[in-house]
């Protein structure tokens, strides 16, 4: 499963510990029903704009904090952790081997 370490610019308490980085990884289709909503919509130019209420429960799902922890993140790290978050849904987990072409 793909996992990114982001180092914070400020540490939060998550467990009753200090955090200086969070890993994240990629939500399963599960979380993702539960959560029952992506974390960015289409904007008119079909470029993802961030839904930061809906990617907020994705970082807390995917980084294993509570969501009173990302309320302390710094505002920078809110906004990287969110498009962390929408590139998993961007890309694909692993790239699908290459198509050989038909033998004649």
């Amino acid at each position: 499963m793909s996992t990114i370490t982001h180092k914070l610019a400020a540490p939060i308490q998550a467990h009753g510990e200090e955090l200086k980085e969070l890993k994240i990884r990629r939500p399963t289709p599960q979380e993702v029903r539960t959560i029952k909503v992506l974390p960015y919509v289409l904007g008119e130019d079909n470029r993802p704009v961030a839904e930061t209420e809906a990617a907020s429960k994705y970082i807390a799902v995917c980084a294993g904090i509570p969501p009173s922890s990302v309320n302390q993140l710094d505002i920078f790290d809110l906004n990287t952790l969110v498009w962390m978050v929408i590139g998993f849904f961007l890309t694909p987990a692993t790239k699908a081997p290459d198509s050989e072409a038909p033998s004649s």
